[in-house]
């Protein structure tokens, strides 16, 4: 079994990458692969809402998303990782994300998924809340921890030092491990995902 964890920072190894490294190597411990994707340097376009993924499979702009949902598919959880700019998630992670799960949303539904929000100071509960909701309009088990899953520091070794924050980062990597061991020992009992309803309206009557 594998997680694919996202750094969403435009830095490779700050402090996004020293959360999703505890977590990762909590995740090793407990027999389970772990992948970190840099979301690179490179401009991020937004959704385009040209609806040619719904043709092809895949977007139509043809960059690191499209590399992140092929690796997506083969993946059995994910963890999201973002920066704090502003009080909210990175702009390029929530670009990268809308195309994503717009392109490729099979790839990620009924898969466990976390967030991190990474800061020096505020914001990181506003973040972590922006980056679930992927995980819940995609049928997705949003994996806990033991406090909200925030790290603070403005460097990496600053967020090395926070040892609740680091703490928590811990368990989420246990606890997705766990939960992927459940699931797994489900499918084993023959148990499969749930048939999803479906219904959309523009408006409540």
């Amino acid at each position: 079994m594998k997680v694919l964890l996202l750094n969403g920072s435009i830095h490779k190894n700050g402090t996004t990458y020293a959360a999703l490294s505890k977590i990762a190597k909590a995740l090793e411990a407990n027999g389970i692969e772990a992948e970190i994707f840099h979301i690179g340097g490179e401009p991020v376009s937004d959704c385009l809402a040209c609806m040619q993924c719904v043709k092809t499979g895949k977007c139509v702009i043809d960059d690191a998303v499209n590399a992140f949902v092929e690796k997506a598919r083969e993946a059995d959880g994910f963890v999201f990782g973002t920066p704090v700019y502003y009080a909210h998630p990175s702009g390029r992670v929530l670009s990268f994300l809308d195309r994503a799960f717009y392109s490729g949303k099979p790839a990620f539904m009924f898969k466990p998924g976390a967030s991190v929000a990474v800061a020096r100071r505020a914001g990181t509960v506003a973040s972590f809340d922006v980056l679930n909701k992927y995980f819940t309009i995609s049928s997705m088990p949003v994996v806990s921890s033991t406090y909200w899953n925030n790290v603070f520091g403005g460097n990496g070794e600053q967020a090395q030092q926070d040892a609740e924050g680091m703490a928590a980062m811990e368990n989420i990597g246990k606890n997705m491990a766990w939960l992927l061991q459940c699931i797994h020992a489900g499918k084993e009992q023959g148990i499969t995902p749930p048939e999803q309803t479906k219904a959309r309206t523009n408006f409540i009557r």
